[in-house]
């Protein structure tokens, strides 16, 4: 597994990359989930809490793999 210059493979960057934004999407859908309330669109605000509920599990799945790298020789000398 190749690595880059920060130490970490690419999967790694890649899995910490998606987990960082699913967790900054999923602090930005909180505001949308209240002002699509606040607006009377509970339909609205259903389909955003949908998608955070995503994110959220995308994060999760991200550190579950973290994990199982951060014991592994693939996960490169930043993680080891």
């Amino acid at each position: 597994m190749a690595t880059g210059e920060t130490g970490f493979d690419d999967v790694t960057f890649d899995l910490v990359s998606v987990q960082y934004h699913s967790l900054k999407a999923g602090h930005d859908y909180g505001q949308y989930v209240r002002d699509a309330r606040n607006a009377g669109r509970d339909d609205i605000a259903d389909f955003f809490q949908r998608v955070m509920d995503e994110d959220s599990a995308r994060a999760k799945q991200c550190h579950e793999f973290l994990k199982e790298l951060a014991g592994s020789a693939d996960s490169g000398p930043a993680v080891s």
